[in-house]
Order: C-alpha cells, then sequence, then structure tokens
C-alpha cells in the first residue's frame, strides 16, 4: 500500500503538470470507484472545471476545483495515478482517467480496486472519506513526545499497532512504522504503556525525519515517473529492514527477524531491537 512518502511523492510529481488545466472529458470505467456523490454526479461536476493545485491529508490525496470544490481519491493497496499523453500506452485495471485541455490524461488504475474517489462541493461537510477521522500530520510541531505519551501511552496494544493508528498520526504504515521503530531501537511488539518518556521524545524526533529522509529519496523527474508508469520508489534501497528478514542487521549485524504483529508482518534486530527494548 502506498503510505505517505509515496503519496506525497504523486503529489509532487503530478500537481505541478495538471495545475491550470481544464478538464474537458471523463472516462469512468468502473464506476464503483466512485464513492460520492455517484457517476452522474461525479461526471456532471467536473466537466469543463479547472484544477487549481493538489494537497495531502495522511494517506489521502485531494484536487482544487475552481468552483471551490475538491476531489478526494484514496489510493489504498495498489491505486497509482499517472499524466500521460494522448497515446501513451494504457496501464491494465484503468478504471477512470480525466482528459485535460492540454492533449493529455490524468489517469487512475488500480489492480485491486479498493481505490476510491469523493467530489466534495464548495461548503460540503465532509462526512464520506474519513478524513475528518485523522490525526494530526507527522510534521505537525504538535507532535510532541507528550502528545505521543497522552495518546499511546496507557494503551496495552503494541507499539507498532499504535503507530498505524490513523486517528493519532495520519499517514504512517507498516513500512515505515518498522523503519522508525528499528531507528529508536524499540521492539515493535513491546506494549505502548511500557515505554518511558524519553521513548517518546524520541519517536516524536524520528516520525518526521525518516518520513522525510524517504520522501526526499522518492524523488522523481515527471519524464522518469511516466516512464517507469508511477512505480519506481527509489527509497526502497534505503529501507533498513522492512523486507530484509533473515539479512544482517546494518547496526549490529545480527539477523533480522520476522513476527506478526496486529495482523501484520513486522521485521525487527533482536540486537537493537530487542523483547526488553523500550
Amino acid at each position: 500500500m502506498p503510505e505517505l512518502p509515496e503519496v506525497e511523492t504523486v503529489k509532487r510529481v503530478i500537481e505541478p503538470q495538471i495545475r491550470g488545466r481544464s478538464i474537458t472529458g471523463l472516462m469512468i470505467r468502473r464506476p464503483e470507484i466512485i464513492a460520492h456523490p455517484g457517476e452522474g454526479g461525479f461526471r456532471k461536476s467536473l466537466m469543463g472545471r479547472t484544477i487549481c493545485g493538489m494537497g495531502r491529508r495522511g494517506k489521502f490525496l485531494m484536487a482544487f476545483l475552481d468552483n471551490g470544490s475538491r476531489i478526494i481519491l484514496h489510493l489504498r493497496m495498489t491505486g497509482g495515478l499517472l499524466l500521460a499523453p494522448l497515446d501513451f500506452p494504457e496501464e491494465k485495471h484503468t478504471h477512470l482517467v480525466f482528459r485535460l485541455d492540454n492533449a493529455k490524461e490524468l489517469r487512475f488504475s488500480d489492480t485491486r480496486r479498493f481505490g476510491r474517489f469523493w467530489l466534495l462541493r464548495k461548503d460540503e461537510a465532509d462526512t464520506y472519506s474519513g478524513i475528518s477521522k485523522l490525526g494530526i500530520e507527522p510534521f505537525d510541531p504538535a507532535l510532541t513526545g507528550a502528545f505521543l505519551q497522552e495518546h499511546m501511552g496507557k494503551r496495552k496494544r503494541a507499539v507498532k499497532d499504535c503507530l498505524l493508528d490513523q486517528s493519532i498520526v495520519a499517514g504512517i504504515g507498516n513500512i515505515y512504522s518498522d523503519e522508525i521503530l528499528f531507528t529508536v531501537g524499540i521492539y515493535p511488539a513491546c506494549p505502548a504503556n511500557r515505554l518511558a518518556g524519553k521513548d517518546w521524545e524520541r519517536l516524536a524526533g524520528i516520525i518526521p525525519q525518516r518520513l522525510s529522509f524517504f520522501i526526499e529519496k522518492n524523488e522523481i523527474a515527471p519524464e522518469e515517473y511516466l516512464q517507469t508508469k508511477g512505480k519506481d520508489y527509489r527509497n526502497t534501497p534505503f529501507l533498513q529492514v522492512y523486507g530484509h528478514a533473515g539479512e544482517s542487521c546494518p547496526k549490529c549485524g545480527r539477523t533480522l527477524c520476522r513476527i506478526v504483529v496486529s495482523g501484520r508482518s513486522s521485521v525487527y534486530c533482536p540486537g537493537c531491537q530487542g523483547e526488553t527494548a523500550g
């Protein structure tokens, strides 16, 4: 699933290319991906509208229109956005195409068809997408050790499970929770209520630092993004533990181990993040 760094990369690549462009056509091949207001209302509301810019909230993308409406998109597990010339071959499972006034198309593809779009008109309350339930952004100055301890510190749940709780901090997923916990030396399955104040302070500092690092490593030119069809996440070689179970720890050399935490695969170092760490 694309997590915050990947979603931010999509925004940074796509946004400058579609800002100021008008929607001249719309092809909806899978009506079920339009969660609100339905295919007919979605189509009618978008035709002829100009895209003023894009934003990101947690793992959600937003496109802002000239009449004050906004499109909200969640890529879910396999969704992707691609801005392409008309003659560029379409990806399989392309379900939604926005034809723009510069002879290009903004295409949404999704193998598993879990991705969803919502269209909110100006001043319409968003009771549909779930954005209103999100916690603070990882880069918000309000993300402090005291904040994390207040919202997670009394829980018996694994600290990794708490980091995945989008109602507390938005945007962290399975990949980067492993990377964050490895950096601070905390065992993923450690109950949150066993962490000390200093652990929460370290987490508060590392969360934005790690996510910023991976956003930076993901940087890619629009031309390369198109040629790789938006699937070349360049930060992958910089992952220290995720996907590396059975390999040597880059810090201490111990063999990295895989466990399951709240139904999620997790990789950790028994030397740097022993079960009593934290």
